[in-house]
């Protein structure tokens, strides 16, 4: 890229700032790191590890960008506009605009909550450097993921696996945050509270989907990270605010319960047999911490946890970025050691968007 554009992306990235305002007070647990574990030293490690990271692209006759991929790329961008490196949020940019063009092929079609998630990239985009075409491409994959809704009001992408709280609600909120139009965040919100009436256990986790009756980490992890988006972002006064917290918070409360001594939670949250799982560790954490820094949680409670949660799981972060002990993918089942039995992957983006979500909110 030339000089010149560089520049401009740099002096762009310069007037978003604001749109980073401080969440809240920084208790004691998130002021002082052992060496080589503060969060901007592991966002970057893991940043830089991602860049170098070719497109992750489905197995198809016509690839597309992965969810995995879209997930991680949103929590770089955020790492690095909070961390201030504009090396790092030039590149990042960098690494969209052949979608703009020669690469357009690859932009995933939203026919698919999985699919749709990829809105959110272009949004942070646009949010951080004001140029429309980043806000084009994001607003319109967010508005047709509710075309043809359902007569609930519900995108017809739905289909009640925890997995969604996250995958829907992520891009319509980034939409918000991008426009300011609060037809988003409605529509997030009142997915949102559908999910949670129909998904949350008496327990305060979740089941997989109805007929996968298992509390399976990494989805439970897209709930915990889902609400503390929307929740970020959500009115005070909004009509489903209060539900959604409810939820949340009662969330919070059952994850301490099963939060291992060594920071982690495990592949299935309520079986100690089962193996301590990064990306659901990180994605706790990313809630946790959240709601330390909003006032949601009590922080003598909750700060320890959540420093206890980021020291477990970047233990398991290699020097070259990659992240240990990630499950593989996992569609539902309803069986219970089909769960027990995943995978630990290394290398995967499941692992590494979560720990730089983490780092991400203690910047904020």
């Amino acid at each position: 890229m030339r000089q010149g554009k560089i520049q401009t992306i740099a002096f762009l990235l310069a007037f978003s700032t604001a749109l980073y305002p401080a969440s809240g007070s920084q208790p004691k647990e998130f002021r002082k790191w052992p060496a080589g574990t503060s969060p901007q030293e592991i966002g970057k490690r893991v940043t830089v590890r991602f860049l170098n990271t070719p497109h992750l692209l489905s197995q198809v006759n016509q690839p597309f960008i992965t969810y995995p991929e879209s997930v991680t790329w949103y929590g770089a961008l955020t790492f690095a506009h909070l961390s201030g490196d504009k090396d790092l949020s030039s590149r990042l940019i960098q690494r969209f605009e052949p979608l703009l063009n020669q690469d357009a092929k690859l932009v995933p079609q939203p026919t698919h909550v999985d699919l749709t998630v990829f809105g959110a990239v272009p949004l942070e985009i646009y949010i951080q450097t004001k140029q429309s075409v980043y806000l084009d491409l994001g607003r319109k994959l967010a508005d047709e993921q509710w075309t043809n809704p359902t007569s609930d009001g519900l995108t017809n992408q739905t289909r009640f696996w925890i997995d969604d709280m996250y995958m829907i609600t992520l891009v319509e909120v980034q939409a918000y945050r991008a426009t300011g139009d609060s037809k988003y965040l409605d529509r997030a919100a009142l997915e949102m509270s559908a999910y949670l009436d129909k998904l949350q256990q008496p327990n305060g986790l979740f089941y997989h989907a109805p007929d996968a009756p298992f509390i399976w980490g990494r989805g439970n992890g897209w709930v915990a990270a889902g609400m503390s988006e929307l929740l970020r972002s959500l009115p005070r006064n909004h009509p489903r605010r209060a539900r959604i917290m409810e939820g949340y918070k009662k969330m919070m409360a059952a994850l301490l319960k099963y939060q291992g001594a060594d920071g982690m939670w495990r592949q299935l949250i309520d079986h100690p047999e089962a193996w301590p799982e990064t990306s659901s560790t990180g994605m706790f954490t990313f809630a946790m911490i959240t709601g330390v820094k909003n006032g949601w949680l009590d922080k003598k409670t909750y700060a320890p946890a959540a420093r206890k949660g980021w020291l477990g799981v970047i233990s398991y972060v290699e020097p070259n970025g990659d992240i240990r002990d990630v499950c593989e993918g996992t569609g539902k089942n309803n069986n219970l050691q089909y769960y027990l039995d995943r995978k630990r992957n290394a290398g995967d983006l499941h692992g590494q968007a979560p720990i730089l979500w983490s780092a991400s909110a203690f910047l904020r």
